[in-house]
């Protein structure tokens, strides 16, 4: 397999402290971190709410690391507007959301910022598979979305592997990104599956070296990708 993208680390500012956030988005920004993963839940899609459209504008008057913004909810269709415009750069959402996925991609698209699907751990990667032509970024999550602090789901590997597998087969300039539990032991795993953007959130803000975790992290995604 051919080392397509670039190995990078997307901090999630779940694990984040809400009272400093201003100031742990520059720490993880100047230690290395490659965009800034948000996480957005409704509290019915998945049994937890976080942060809507507002937040995600404020927060993005912070910094200029991009923003991968995941959208846990039942209809991403009537917000994509609104996320767009509060500073989303690639916006990722589900299969098994109750709003049409091809629609809801081409409103992405049409406002200049990237598409993603993902599925959840349940869901074959194959549904995702239709619509990869039109994707920047698949997500591919390692745990049950909703909380974090969950255990890595090695048995999500085979999805990863056989979505690089069908990325390469038809040429595609995709990244595939895994979400879950993901530290200096699981990295390697998924790297070795061919995953190549890294979303981690208690191992990076619970760091006391976050720019140490980081490059850490690159390092070993790099020395295991697709092995």
């Amino acid at each position: 397999m051919k080392f397509i993208n670039k190995i990078k680390v997307a901090p999630s500012i779940l694990s984040a402290d809400y009272a400093d956030l201003k100031n742990e988005i520059e720490k993880v920004k100047t230690a290395g971190a490659d965009m800034l993963h948000v996480d957005v839940m409704d509290g019915h899609f998945v049994p937890n709410i976080t942060l809507g459209a507002p937040v995600v504008k404020c927060i993005k008057k912070a910094t200029d690391v991009p923003f991968d913004v995941h959208l846990m909810i039942s209809e991403p269709l009537k917000y994509i507007d609104d996320f767009c415009k509060a500073g989303a750069d690639i916006i990722t959402f589900h299969t098994e959301c109750d709003s049409p996925i091809d629609e809801t991609i081409d409103r992405i698209l049409a406002n200049g910022v990237k598409a993603s699907l993902t599925v959840k751990p349940k869901t074959p990667v194959e549904d995702i598979f239709p619509y990869l032509d039109k994707l920047s970024m698949v997500l591919i999550m390692t745990v049950e979305p909703g909380f974090g602090g969950q255990s890595f789901m090695e048995d999500m590997m085979p999805k990863v592997s056989a979505l690089r597998k069908e990325i390469e087969r038809r040429g595609l300039d995709c990244e595939i990104e895994v979400d879950g539990g993901i530290n200096e032991n699981t990295i390697a795993i998924a790297a070795k599956a061919g995953a190549d953007v890294f979303v981690s959130g208690n191992a990076i803000f619970s760091s006391a070296d976050r720019k140490g975790t980081i490059e850490k992290f690159k390092k070993i995604a790099e020395e295991n990708y697709c092995k």
